[in-house]
């Protein structure tokens, strides 16, 4: 199982991106069929809509905001997401405790991943490579 952070699902929503190909490609080639994605970056995609919306007052300029929206959706709709459940918890709680100094919804990602015991692929190498035993790519390059 392969998950796919915030940034790596961006660029699979945009083909016209300018790393969907390189991704694309290393996907292929990885042999794994099994790339799934986690409610955390579900919610940071979400947010993010939501945020847009309730910025632009006017209707007319919230269509755009909810067309995107909708589009998040159906994305989503095709990927396995996985949940932030009581395992993922209770490493994201062991992970504070062993202060792991990483943004929350990073960390929480990351206890999602160790939980599942998959490989998670990130262009934030940086912050994720602090996560211990965490087995972290960027396949933007």
């Amino acid at each position: 199982m392969i998950i796919l952070d915030t940034d790596h699902v961006n660029v699979l929503q945009r083909p016209e991106h300018a790393h969907y190909v390189i991704l694309s490609a290393n996907m292929k080639e990885s042999g794994d069929p099994n790339f799934v994605t986690t409610v955390i970056s579900v919610e940071e995609q979400m947010r993010g809509w939501l945020a847009a919306i309730h910025r632009a007052r006017k209707a007319h300029n919230q269509i755009l905001y909810y067309t995107r929206l909708v589009g998040m959706i159906h994305f989503f709709g095709e990927l396995r997401i996985l949940p932030f459940n009581e395992p993922a918890a209770d490493r994201f709680e062991t992970l504070r405790k062993e202060r792991v100094r990483i943004g929350t919804m990073d960390l929480k990602i990351a206890s999602i991943a160790l939980e599942e015991r998959a490989l998670l692929l990130s262009a934030n190498l940086r912050d994720f490579e602090r996560v211990p035993d965490l087995r972290v790519e960027n396949w933007l390059r």
